[in-house]
């Protein structure tokens, strides 16, 4: 179910914002814990992180996608510096309000300058980072994504693509949870008990 991450390095240009959290002790005390949720399209990242917010006290969830919910869908260089922007700033504001002791967040995030990007972004503190990936193999993707297809939810070619993302997520500095032969409310109890 879960599985580690070899590829733990530092690129020379920049800090590994991912290794500095998870290797700094003062933040493990934290009361306050952040989770990235990333993973391919149609891999149950949505209904997880909504099950985990009921399992989790004084809890709110931000899916990166409702921040650029728009049609037609388009993008470019500027809708994705809109979306980073909307997405820090929601967040940010959810660390800050004193309401919360775990934010919740959820989008692709299929490559690691886009999570060092938003955690450059975010006012951190003493908030606890918890980075997980949610993957699975090409046979249960596509089965999960046929049937968000044929009800309509998803066009067809989202198969094609998620699909070629599965191996983006080895490289990434996350905890991987392979959700294959599990059901939403199964991961969402694991990474509850992280």
């Amino acid at each position: 179910m879960f599985m580690e991450n070899t590829q733990m390095k530092n690129n020379g240009d920049t800090h590994n914002a991912y290794h500095l959290l998870l290797n700094n002790p003062q933040l493990h005390s934290s009361k306050k814990t952040l989770y990235l949720v990333g993973g391919t399209m149609g891999v149950g990242k949505t209904t997880t992180c909504q099950i985990l917010k009921t399992k989790l006290p004084n809890s709110v969830f931000l899916d990166g996608d409702w921040c650029w919910d728009m049609h037609p869908f388009q993008v470019t260089d500027e809708t994705k510096q809109m979306v980073m922007e909307n997405i820090c700033y929601q967040l940010n504001n959810f660390l800050r309000c004193s309401a919360f002791d775990n934010v919740i967040f959820c989008w692709v995030m299929h490559e690691q300058p886009i999570i060092d990007d938003l955690l450059r972004r975010l006012t951190l503190g003493s908030c606890r980072v918890t980075p997980i990936s949610l993957v699975c193999s090409e046979q249960a993707l596509v089965k999960r994504l046929k049937k968000d297809v044929d009800a309509g939810l998803r066009s067809p070619d989202v198969i094609e693509r998620s699909v070629k993302r599965i191996p983006l997520y080895q490289r990434l500095n996350t905890l991987k949870i392979d959700v294959s032969e599990l059901g939403p409310d199964e991961v969402a109890g694991l990474i509850a008990k992280l």
